[in-house]
C-alpha cells in the first residue's frame, strides 16, 4: 500500500541518505527529485569523523571510505602576514580520540555513494522531473503535490528540497533565507597547475580581513578544489554564477602574494551568495517535517552542512525503525533529537566567519595569539561537541545525535 512508505522531497545527500537509512529499517520510501536526474552539483566537501559515524550506520562505510581523500592537518594561516597560525593534527591521536578519521571529498562522488545504495536497494524508489510544490495531508497518510499536478501518497512526508524548500515554506512559513552578504567564488584545478609549494596534504585556511581562502585536494589528489569568500555584502542570492579573474581578484588585493597566487591558478570560478536562516522552533507539520537544508540552513564555516543532513538521516531512520504507527510523535521525537545541535552550528558557523575567519587589525592580532598557542589536545576538546560518539557498533548514537 502506498501508506505504507515515506515520501521524501528532493533527492540530494539528505534525501538519498534518508531513503538508505530508512530502508536499513525495513521502511520503503520514495524519493521525488525536480531535476531531470539525479545528481550533485558544487566541487568539495569536509567530512569530520561524525560523517563516518552516520556513514555506518547509514551502510556505506566501505563505499564512503574508498573515495574520501584523508589530509593530514587542518591549517590556519594569517593571509596578510602569509605565516602559519596554528594547525591540528588529523592523525593517529585525532583517529583515537573520534574513532573516525577526517577527510575531504567530491560533493558528485559522495552523492554517487548514496544514489548507488539506493539504486541497488529494492525498498527505495526513485523519481525525477517530480517537484514537490505543496501537500496535503490527512490522519493517516501525507500526500505530495507535484508540480505537473500529480499526486504522490504516503504515511509521512520528509521535505529534504533544501535551502528554498517548498515543503519548509508551508511546514514553517518563514519566507526567503536570509542573505549574508558574503560572497564565495568556487573553481577545481588539476594538481599539476597549484602551486608545487602550497600542494600541501590538508584543508587549509587562509584568513584575512573580510576574506578568506581555502584549498584541499581531492578526487585521488587529480585536482585542487578552492574556495575563496569575500564579504562585500552582497544584497541577493546567486547560485553558480560565471565569473571573471578580475571580480574575483578585488576582493583579494590586500591579501599576501603567496595566498593571492591561488587566486591566479583558478579556472572557470563561480559565484554564490552566502545564505542561511535563523533556527527555526518547529519543524513538524503533523505527518510531515523538514530535514538537511530545508530545516537547518548553515554558512560553511563549520563544513558541517552534508554532516548534519547525513545525521538528520540516522536520526530519522532511528525514530522509525520500529515502523509507521505513531508517526507524528516520531516526527516530534525525531525533530526533539535534532533541533538544539543543528542550532548551535547555525549560529556559531555565522560566528566563524565573521569573528575567526575575517577580522582585522588588533581583533585579528588577538585571534593569532590565542590560536597559536593551542595545543592538538586543545582543538580536540574544543571540538569534541561536533565529532565526537560513543563508539556504540560504530553508529551515530542519539547522544550525539543530540546536544551535548
Amino acid at each position: 500500500m502506498a501508506q505504507d512508505r515515506i515520501i521524501i522531497a528532493g533527492g540530494g545527500i539528505g534525501g538519498l541518505a534518508t531513503a538508505i537509512g530508512l530502508a536499513q529499517k525495513g521502511v520503503a520510501s520514495i524519493v521525488l527529485e525536480k531535476a531531470g536526474r539525479l545528481g550533485e552539483i558544487g566541487a568539495g566537501i569536509q567530512l569530520g569523523p561524525n560523517a563516518f559515524h552516520a556513514f555506518d550506520y547509514l551502510g556505506v562505510g566501505d563505499a564512503a571510505r574508498e573515495m574520501a581523500v584523508y589530509i593530514d592537518n587542518l591549517r590556519l594561516m594569517d593571509a596578510i602576514e602569509g605565516h602559519e597560525i596554528t594547525r591540528i593534527p588529523l592523525g593517529d591521536d585525532f583517529r583515537a580520540r573520534f574513532g573516525n578519521p577526517y577527510a575531504v571529498v567530491h560533493r558528485g562522488d559522495l552523492h554517487g555513494v548514496f544514489l548507488r545504495a539506493c539504486e541497488a536497494e529494492p525498498l527505495v524508489e526513485l523519481r525525477t522531473s517530480a517537484e514537490v510544490v505543496d501537500y496535503d495531508q490527512d490522519e493517516k497518510s501525507a500526500t505530495a503535490i507535484l508540480a505537473d499536478g500529480d499526486r504522490v501518497t504516503g504515511s509521512v512526508m520528509i521535505g529534504a528540497d533544501g535551502l528554498w524548500s517548498n515543503v519548509r515554506r508551508k511546514v514553517i512559513g518563514d519566507g526567503a533565507p536570509r542573505v549574508s552578504g558574503h560572497t564565495t567564488y568556487r573553481s577545481v584545478i588539476p594538481t599539476e597547475d597549484m602551486p608545487e609549494d602550497l600542494r600541501w596534504n590538508a584543508a587549509t585556511l587562509w584568513a584575512g580581513p573580510k576574506c578568506h581562502i581555502v584549498h584541499y585536494p581531492l578526487s585521488g589528489w587529480k585536482v585542487f578544489n578552492l574556495v575563496v569568500t569575500y564579504h562585500n555584502n552582497a544584497p541577493s542570492p546567486e547560485n553558480g554564477v560565471p565569473v571573471s579573474h578580475d571580480e574575483v581578484r578585488k576582493g583579494f588585493e590586500h591579501v599576501a602574494p603567496v595566498a593571492r597566487q591561488i587566486i591566479d591558478r583558478g579556472e572557470n570560478w563561480k559565484r554564490w551568495v552566502l545564505c542561511d536562516r535563523d533556527p527555526a522552533d518547529n519543524w513538524v507539520d503533523g505527518r510531515v517535517a523538514v530535514l538537511g537544508d530545508a530545516a537547518h540552513p548553515q554558512l560553511q564555516y563549520f563544513a558541517q552542512g552534508a554532516c548534519m543532513a547525513m545525521e538528520d538521516a540516522v536520526a530519522l531512520a532511528h525514530v522509525m525503525a520500529e515502523g509507521l504507527g505513531d508517526a507524528e510523535k516520531k516526527l516530534n521525537d525525531y525533530q526533539k533529537m535534532r533541533r538544539a545541535r543543528t542550532a548551535r552550528i547555525q549560529l556559531q558557523s555565522r560566528e566563524i566567519g565573521d569573528h575567526i575567519y575575517h577580522p582585522a587589525g588588533a581583533h585579528a592580532e588577538l585571534r593569532n595569539q590565542i590560536m597559536s598557542n593551542k595545543r592538538p589536545e586543545d582543538w580536540y576538546d574544543i571540538l569534541s561537541w561536533v565529532y565526537g560518539s560513543n563508539g556504540l557498533d560504530g553508529a551515530v548514537s542519539t547522544e550525539t545525535l543530540a546536544t551535548r
